[in-house]
């Protein structure tokens, strides 16, 4: 059969949750975690998907799910989720932060943007050569910024920041709220050193999965 493509579209980072979890419960694969985090625990799992969130800026950033089931973020949560991906700062026993990787490339991106609006660039490197050696290694690989040139805008379209976030795996449940969210405040602040608008957010995972312990509570959402 091969790899199966999925392509989803939605209005906001809240739409963009649910219409994965209908996906991924739909046309999504179980098999069982042998290397890496959660070892010996199943999941279900996307084989490859691409998510264009048009208006990920509207509020709420974390979705809004139906009373009784637990949120897996709220607005308190990515408070604290904040600092590790937009400070430098590291925990003892702490392996590597988003942060520290992230936080000394951006003034290099925001200037390269700053000089030429249209550059294809402005890619930030989450990853690193020796993080193959890791038994946990990042799953942010890549933070892409384009703004296109005035040249190059269309009719009624005005210049801003688009985005582009690739993760070599994602855990839907445990990680998408909060990435999402934190990703989107970050496209934001740099948008604002920029002087334009924050614009569209696409995501792509070859690895987009939800593990056992949630899979009854993501039936009950992707019938929502």
């Amino acid at each position: 059969m091969g790899l199966e493509l999925v392509e989803i579209v939605a209005y906001d980072l809240n739409g963009a949750w649910f219409k994965c979890i209908e996906e991924l419960m739909e046309r999504g694969r179980c098999w069982t975690v042998e290397q890496g985090s959660f070892e010996g625990q199943r999941r279900w799992e996307l084989d490859h998907v691409r998510i264009h969130v048009t208006h990920p800026g509207t509020r709420p950033l974390v979705p809004s799910v139906p009373q009784g089931i637990p949120c897996p973020a709220d607005d308190a949560y990515i408070d604290r989720y904040l600092p590790y991906l937009m400070t430098d700062e590291k925990q003892p026993g702490e392996q590597y932060t988003y942060g520290e990787r992230i936080v000394p490339q951006l003034p290099v991106v925001v200037e390269m943007l700053r000089r030429s609006f249209g550059t294809n660039q402005a890619c930030i490197e989450v990853g690193r050569p020796e993080d193959v050696q890791l038994h946990d290694p990042p799953c942010l690989r890549l933070i892409d910024f384009r703004v296109f040139s005035r040249e190059a805008l269309r009719d009624g379209e005005a210049q801003a920041l688009h985005m582009t976030v690739y993760f070599r795996s994602w855990d839907l449940w445990g990680g998408f709220p909060c990435n999402m969210a934190g990703l989107r405040l970050l496209q934001e602040d740099v948008a604002r050193e920029l002087e334009v608008e924050a614009g569209e957010i696409v995501a792509i995972s070859k690895g987009l999965h939800i593990y056992e312990p949630t899979w009854d509570l993501a039936r009950l959402l992707g019938c929502h």
